[in-house]
């Protein structure tokens, strides 16, 4: 296998997003994940709007009834429902550990690629593909304080839950990107989310929250331009990556995100690396390279 269109839009989603996630820190966290995510998710359906008239018209796509279906219920289940899991996740778990549970996500989308896309992966890329994911977390890895047990399950199901949401969105979608316009698979996708996210906020009685939480912000300027590379850019090379690569091979490269972003951060923030992120990010590029090879 060389380096494909698709594999070469996995890599490059992963890149973006690491760009993003530096952005995001130079900014600060004047946001809250739901708020951010809610933020970062609707803006992305306004710029898909002009893209999508350049690119396909302006006329609603003729996409019968069951794929329309399809593509806002992987929407709501995959970015909506998953995206606050994982947030419930991180909040009770902690980045690192939240880090090391998402690559959950990978074999999720192997399984039920096999399942119900007939995916195969070669043995080489099956071992890139655990390698990769050791390589990771060992970069994310750190000792944490114990924290309470409850709590610890509930965030525990609750980012399994996530990735397996998440998994199933990206399947869901993987044929429909084969068959119906791909601005607009995006775009319906992000409808669903959005959608999903307002009626969990509404449950939860978080809006009002969310709300001041926007007025508070000042640095929206920052915040937005990572908005924008990390969703509109990133989830357009992200999906690229499905519609042209194994939705399994897309999977593994994506988890590339973590060392991408360690090694921006060293460039331009002058952080240093430890041995132990040397090594995972070594680990997880020799994983890559047998997946693409």
């Amino acid at each position: 296998m060389t380096l494909g269109l698709g594999e070469f839009f996995a890599l490059a989603a992963a890149f973006a997003w690491a760009v993003a996630i530096l952005l995001f820190r130079i900014s600060g966290r004047q946001l809250g994940p739901y708020a951010l995510n809610l933020y970062k998710n609707t803006l992305v359906l306004f710029l898909l709007l002009p893209t999508i008239a350049v690119v396909h018209g302006f006329a609603w796509p003729d996409t019968a009834l069951w794929p329309l279906a399809i593509l806002l219920l992987s929407g709501f289940i995959g970015i909506g429902i998953a995206d606050t899991l994982y947030f419930k996740a991180l909040n009770q778990l902690g980045a690192s550990r939240t880090a090391i549970g998402g690559t959950l996500l990978t074999p999720g989308v192997i399984v039920l690629s096999f399942t119900f896309l007939g995916e195969r992966l070669s043995l080489q890329q099956l071992c890139g593909a655990v390698i990769t994911l050791v390589g990771v977390t060992i970069v994310n890895y750190q000792r944490v304080k114990p924290i309470n047990a409850d709590a610890e399950r509930a965030g525990l199901w609750a980012l399994v839950a996530a990735m397996g949401l998440m998994a199933a969105g990206i399947v869901m979608t993987k044929p429909l990107l084969a068959t119906e316009p791909f601005l607009w698979v995006v775009e319906i996708r992000v409808i669903g989310g959005v959608a999903g996210m307002l009626l969990i906020g509404a449950w939860q009685r978080d809006l009002r929250r969310v709300a001041a939480e926007y007025r508070a912000a000042r640095q929206w300027g920052l915040t937005t331009v990572a908005a924008f590379i990390g969703t509109y850019v990133a989830m357009l090379l992200w999906l690229g990556g499905y519609k042209y690569a194994d939705a399994s091979v897309a999977a593994v490269l994506n988890e590339s995100s973590a060392v991408f972003t360690i090694a921006l951060a060293a460039l331009f923030m002058r952080e240093r690396l430890n041995r132990q992120q040397w090594f995972g990010s070594a680990v997880a590029l020799l994983g890559i390279a047998l997946v693409v090879a």
